[in-house]
Parts: C-alpha cells; structure tokens; sequence
C-alpha cells in the first residue's frame, strides 16, 4: 500500500424480507452512503494490534449517531478484513458522507459493513474477488439479506448449502414496470426490538404459507404481474408481529393500496415501508403514504427509488 492512498467506496441502501423473504431476500436501492479511506501512516508490526493513526469524519443530517472511534462499524469491518489475512491494519482517515436514515430498515449498517471490506481489499490491491468479500460480510453482518445485494446490487436471494454450510446468491429478475416507493418516518426501529418480537417457532402451516408466496413474489417481481405481487407480499413469519411497532403501519398501507401501489412491506426491521407501485401510480403513492402518516402527527420523508444493479462500487 502507498502512503496517502485514497479509495472512495460507493454503497447502496437496501431492503431485506419484501414480504415473504424473511432472511433470505434483499433488493438494492437508489440511495446510497460513501465511504472515503486514506491511508495516513505505516500499518503495525501487529496484524492483531490497533492501528497506530485513526480519525474518523461523518458528513449528513444523522451524523451524530455514528460513533466516531474504533467501535464504528466500517473501521471494524475494514480491520476484520486484515485479521482474517493476517496482515497489518494500516492507520487511517475515514470520511463517511451519510445519506440513507439510521435504524429506519435500509441497510445502512450493511452500507458500513460493506463499505469497510472493500476499503480495505482497494488499499490492498483487490486481492479478494466479490465472493470472498461477501462471505465477510456475512460473517460480519449474521445474515445475508442486506449485505448480499448491498454489495452485489439488484434483487438478491441468498440460500445455505446445508451439506458445505456455504451460500449460493441468486439474483432475481426485478420488471421496470414495477417502482419501489420508501416513506421513511422520523422515528427509529431498533433490528434488536424488531427481532425480540418474534416468536421462536414457527408452524408447518405458516413455512408453507410463507413458501408458496415467496415463489410467487419470484415471478411476479420478474414479470411485473400486479395480481401475483398483491398475494405474493402476504407473510406470516415477521409482519404480523412487527406491524404493532410501527404507527400508523394500516393506515399507510391503506393508503399506499388505494393509491395504486401493488402492496406494501416492511423494509427490513422497519419502521421504514415499502410499497411496490406501476411506474403511472408511484408519485400518487408516495404523496398518500406521506400524508397517511402526516395526519397522525408523523413527520416523513418519501422516495420514489429505483433497483440499484451495480451494487458498491469504488467510486
């Protein structure tokens, strides 16, 4: 590695579950958050050792949430890189530049898990090739629905071989015809509260339930088919128990539906919704879905996205 490198790491936003896809299913955003790595100062003698320089900067309207020492999240993804090869941390400047939401169900720690592995395999020399970055991520991240399309870009099924305990990524065919809207509400959803709300076990009945559905979403995402995608949203494994812990979650789905919109998912844990619109109905969509939660007293912020395909990228 040169002194003074600078690498710029471009990632996405993302959506996990879409309905059906609990764990397992995750689509690239048209919003993203950047990460700017120099190099400032020799690596350490110790690959296990903290590096010797660390200052971290963070530019967007939620920077004060992102802690700004070796407990952030992509300076721990960029020195989990260099343990797992045995190689010096080299000291760093980090400047992150945050435009998507904290704890709204977007990815944005994916963004940083993300981010900080292909920081640091740039400075290395792109060594690694995406597939053994991804296996990181994961390592990193606990499941693969965020950092998978995170990084890969598009609409990204993530399946475990149970024989080899390794993970095969499917990407999935996402018609143009069919808009992805986000209303982003002003309060925040922890992953920890959102996950202790489910129950342990699911039944035989519900697996097949959520099974068939999730087939479905496959073809209907694929060929834009509004009457497939409206069924295929259905779930019984997380929605039901996490709708309580978003207000206003009926009466934005009502009137994300009334509106035109195919259905309506949370994105991710939440509290941020989904709602998948025909491309002729998506602005009427996000202006109801805004104004539903409006008449509450919530305060929103919408956005008519787009599948992001390129996944993170060295900008």
């Amino acid at each position: 590695m040169s002194p003074d490198l600078t690498v710029r790491v471009r990632v996405p936003a993302t959506t996990a579950n879409i309905g059906p896809g609990f764990d397992c299913l995750g689509a690239a955003l048209s919003l993203h958050n950047e990460f700017e790595f120099r190099e400032c100062a020799p690596a350490t003698s110790d690959p296990q050792a903290e590096a010797p320089h660390l200052t971290i900067t963070v530019e967007g309207s939620e920077a004060e949430g992102i802690q700004g020492d070796r407990s952030n999240l992509a300076y721990r993804a960029f020195c989990h890189y260099f343990a797992k090869r045995q190689l010096p941390v080299p000291g760093l400047h980090l400047t992150i530049h945050l435009n998507i939401p904290l704890a709204r169900g977007l990815g944005s720690s994916a963004t940083a898990i993300v981010g900080g592995l292909m920081g640091a395999n740039a400075l290395s020399g792109s060594p690694l090739p995406r597939t053994e970055l991804l296996n990181l991520a994961i390592e990193l991240e606990g499941h693969p629905d965020n950092v998978a399309p995170a990084l890969l870009g598009g609409c990204q099924l993530a399946t475990m071989d149970e024989t080899t305990q390794t993970w095969t990524l499917c990407p999935l065919e996402w018609s143009p015809t069919i808009v992805p809207v986000v209303a982003i509400p002003d309060f925040e959803l922890s992953t920890e509260k959102a996950r202790g709300v489910l129950p342990k076990q699911c039944s035989y009945q519900d697996a097949i339930f959520n099974s068939s559905h999730l087939g479905l979403l496959v073809k209907g995402l694929e060929t834009g088919r509004g009457e497939w995608i409206r069924v295929a949203l259905q779930d019984r494994l997380h929605q039901p128990y996490r709708t309580a812990l978003i207000s206003g979650f009926a009466e934005v789905y009502s009137a994300a539906v009334s509106s035109g919109a195919e259905g309506l998912v949370i994105s991710g844990a939440g509290p941020t919704l989904l709602a998948l619109s025909p491309v002729k109905c998506a602005e009427s969509v996000a202006i109801q879905m805004k104004a539903a939660w409006q008449q509450m007293g919530i305060s929103s912020r919408v956005a008519i996205l787009s599948l992001e395909t390129q996944g993170a990228i060295i900008a």
